[in-house]
């Protein structure tokens, strides 16, 4: 049977950037290959099929998307561009704070690469710092990007 709304469905996945970067997966040994896990860890159970009910918003649109009309077995690479994603880059999540500000907020001094969670519930990674300011980007890593997802639909239940 075909995959409709509200079916749960679980996948098999590998999520590349079009340059072939692997941002996450749902495969142990594609996720060590590409250094997303390491070896050594001797529970990879971080590492199962990613389980979602279809229409219910649970994963981005464009893989919630993809997988309708897909059966049991079936295999697809699938191209999601930003609006079906993560969005695209949004400038007014571009934030600029006072130095001293800042590191009261959060309480240690600023480093391009820290990640940092605001009060409104946003996360962002601070970018630049500069001698009297800080930089901030709160998009999501992935806005702006096209996805490239390699997906196999591995389970389906529907309630009857």
């Amino acid at each position: 049977m075909k995959i409709e709304v509200g079916d749960r469905v679980a996948v098999e996945y590998v999520g590349r950037l079009e340059d072939g970067t692997v941002f996450g997966t749902s495969k142990y040994a594609v996720a060590v290959e590409h250094g997303l896990a390491d070896a050594e860890d001797r529970e990879p159970t971080d590492y199962e099929p990613l389980a979602f009910t279809v229409g219910e918003g649970d994963v981005i649109e464009g893989l919630d998307e993809a997988v309708r009309g897909m059966r049991i077995g079936d295999e697809e690479t699938v191209h999601v561009p930003p609006d079906a994603a993560y969005g695209e880059v949004r400038s007014d999540r571009l934030r600029e704070y006072d130095r001293k500000t800042f590191e009261g907020m959060v309480g240690e001094p600023p480093a391009v690469g820290l990640h940092v969670h605001a009060q409104n519930g946003l996360h962002g990674d601070v970018v630049a710092v500069h001698e009297d300011t800080v930089e901030v980007d709160f998009n999501h890593e992935l806005a702006g990007k096209i996805l490239v997802f390699e997906v196999e639909v591995v389970d389906r239940q529907r309630d009857e």
